[in-house]
């Protein structure tokens, strides 16, 4: 029987959206709209607003209001109850949210409890950064040379931040960008996903209900084009943060240099699954790196150990249980508790995918998987689970961001080369290490050039910096780090009698 998604968009009474400026809640300005296909099933879920570019200029414009008139200034415990009381509506909304994101996305309600990808995630990361807002100050420094004067630095609000999100883990990443700018006193025009809005804007709801001043938080919906290049390109725009793809953070990059906006960028990874021949469980390395690839989001994540660097020694015992993993996933409707993963998220994902396969072919053995999936899934841009065994890590497959569930595996000997191999690669974003050898551990850790590196598993935390080498981006998320990134520092002198300093 073909799935169908309407009834539980029934259920929950899902309404078009709207842009949110200073404010107010309405239609872009042309009345144009963006109909949202679920990538499960092709149907039609609902509508929201294209902004244009005029919307935009609004939302900029409101935005610089609420700075300027009092947010940038406002009490850091006016800031800390917001943000608890928002965290605390998250939480309380957490259903909701996740059945949404199953309405945009198609994340299976089986994996949105998992932490990483959970409305939990998310408010654990505003509590965090709630907690940070009356502890970053400046110092006060002695004097260097002659004269009575007292030298000292403060940390201020940049301004007017333009947060872009991807479409596959919208709470996370939405707390992640939000919540240290308006923790550090930054005021927000956001534009998520044309592929996960409707969740996105329930989160905007109850950051609204929280008490969140008007303006503050401005939304503008729609695709890149035009609405985020609008945004990019806005001169009175002082910090842009985005995640997604390495091509759009290098045009972000290039659109910036007018007027040298600050700029975070989390741009996606090859990363690598380092698995040598004493890992403590080769079949729970195998499960952890290939359910990463397959499980939940099918591989659409930026993070996940696309590459598997396997010791000859355990080699054939890791693609055997890699293979038994990929034989266990189940898609399907996501409201439907045994489904465990989702579909590529739309037609255009899907042919790239299946491109990026073919090209697999002649570049190592394949294992399994490697087909778009059909029967009662066929309106569905499914893919099946994908192993390539005995590639060689220069091959396309092993270099190039997939986004989908393919698994490139490559041998290696000996420890000097698994370490070559894992950092031969543009990306860095982060890496996984599976040994019993606590030193070997630590020293290729090291060594590695990536922004996170798990060891013998992998998990987010909200207090961890988060971010890539190389191309995988600029700046970090999470942390201190992350509250910083919205500042900018400013040195103040002052003399303390009428001598020349």
């Amino acid at each position: 029987m073909t799935i169908t998604v309407l009834p539980h968009r029934e259920a929950l009474g899902l309404k078009a959206g709207q842009l949110l400026v200073g404010g107010q809640w309405g239609p872009g300005r042309d009345g144009a709209t963006w109909t949202h296909h679920h990538p499960a099933t092709s149907e039609e879920i609902g509508e929201f607003a294209v902004a244009t570019a005029a919307d935009v200029d609004d939302a900029v414009a409101a935005a610089r209001q609420a700075f300027e008139g009092g947010w940038a200034r406002s009490r850091a415990g006016t800031r800390i109850s917001l943000l608890h009381r928002y965290a605390n509506l998250l939480r309380e909304h957490a259903d909701e949210l996740r059945a949404l994101q199953a309405l945009d996305n198609s994340v299976p309600l089986s994996f949105g409890g998992i932490y990483a990808t959970s409305v939990g995630a998310a408010a654990d990361v505003v509590d965090h950064h709630a907690g940070w807002v009356d502890k970053i100050g400046g110092e006060t420094l002695p004097a260097y040379q002659g004269g009575d004067h007292l030298a000292m630095t403060f940390r201020e609000p940049i301004g007017v931040v333009a947060a872009i999100l991807p479409w596959n883990a919208p709470f996370l990443l939405f707390a992640q960008k939000v919540a240290p700018a308006l923790a550090a006193g930054c005021t927000v025009v956001l534009k998520p996903s044309e592929y996960a809005t409707f969740s996105v804007l329930r989160m905007v709801e109850l950051l609204v209900e929280a008490g969140l001043p008007d303006g503050v938080l401005n939304v503008v919906t729609g695709p890149g084009d035009p609405v985020g290049e609008a945004l990019i390109t806005h001169r009175d725009v002082d910090k842009v943060s985005f995640t997604g793809s390495r091509a759009v953070g290098k045009h972000i990059v290039e659109a910036s240099a007018g007027t040298l906006k600050r700029v975070s960028l989390e741009l996606g990874g090859k990363s690598p699954a380092v698995v040598f021949s004493d890992a403590p469980n080769v079949g729970l390395a195998a499960m952890t790196t290939m359910g990463a690839v397959t499980l939940g989001l099918s591989g659409q994540a930026c993070v996940a150990n696309t590459r598997a660097l396997v010791h000859r020694d355990v080699y054939d015992e890791f693609i055997g249980a890699a293979a038994g993993i990929a034989a266990a996933v189940t898609y399907g409707d996501p409201f439907d508790p045994g489904v465990l993963s989702s579909p590529l998220v739309n037609a255009r994902q899907l042919e790239r995918v299946l491109g990026y396969i073919e090209q697999g072919k002649s570049e190592g053995r394949l294992v399994t998987g490697g087909e778009r999936l059909d029967g009662d899934l066929a309106n569905g841009n499914f893919v099946s689970p994908t192993i390539f065994a005995d590639v060689d890590n220069s091959a396309t497959v092993a270099q190039e961001e997939i986004f989908g569930p393919v698994l490139a595996v490559v041998p290696f000997d000996d420890e000097e080369e698994a370490v070559r191999l894992a950092n031969d690669t543009e990306y860095g974003l982060g890496a996984g290490l599976f040994t019993a050898d606590g030193q070997r551990a630590f020293r290729v850790a090291r060594r590695l050039k990536a922004g996170t590196i798990g060891i013998n598993g992998f998990q987010i935390e909200p207090h961890l910096p988060f971010g890539g080498f190389k191309q995988s981006g600029l700046g970090r998320e999470g942390g201190r780090s992350a509250f910083e990134a919205y500042t900018e520092l400013k040195s103040v002198l002052m003399p303390l009698t009428e001598e020349l300093m």
